[in-house]
């Protein structure tokens, strides 16, 4: 049975600071909208407190998770141990969308080492923290890192990333605005 938490207990933190991958699930309120599950790699997860984390987002194909999140908020992150002891973590919070040039830009940004292709940094605000035993997970062992992104992202040019970003991240799945897309629509 898993056990639930208000906010991220320094035993919790030593566990997500181990992990190399997390999923982020996000959903619009209309019902018939998409459920999203993102999974996130490289060093981009920091822990700004007991109540509060971020991500740096990185260009990608789609941007649902920033959509859904603009529209109402809801996101969790899940964890999962590969190696060492069985373990199943999710946090549950109120999301924010930070977007480069905004006014908590500079202050996150120097939570993260850069990485090519940034989009944005989400936020959030956990307000639950559950764990659960994981023991039917199978063993993974961690080989490295891809380098296709940093490698797609470091040929481009600034301009050429934006573009990209607008052509695909600027609208959800379901239609719904991004915050990409609102600053385009209002730049």
């Amino acid at each position: 049975m898993g056990k639930m938490f208000d906010s991220i207990l320094p035993e919790h933190e030593e566990f997500l600071k181990r992990q190399r991958i997390f999923f982020v699930g996000s959903a619009p309120l209309a019902e018939e909208g998409h459920v999203n599950l993102s999974p996130k790699g490289y060093d981009s997860f920091r822990i700004l407190s007991s109540t509060e984390v971020a991500y740096l987002d990185l260009t990608g194909s789609g941007n649902e998770t920033s959509a859904h999140i603009d529209e109402n908020g809801r996101i969790t992150f899940m964890f999962v141990a590969f190696e060492g002891p069985p373990m199943i973590m999710r946090l549950y919070g109120k999301g924010s969308v930070v977007l480069p040039g905004s006014e908590r830009w500079d202050e996150l940004i120097k939570e993260f080492d850069v990485i090519p292709g940034i989009r944005q940094i989400i936020c959030a605000t956990i307000h639950g923290v559950q764990t659960s035993c994981g023991y039917s997970i199978p063993f993974y062992s961690y080989e490295g890192e891809r380098e296709t992104l940093r490698l797609w992202a470091t040929k481009k040019k600034e301009e050429e990333i934006k573009e990209y970003q607008v052509s695909k991240n600027s609208v959800s799945l379901d239609g719904i605005v991004t915050p990409l897309g609102k600053a385009e629509q209002h730049g």
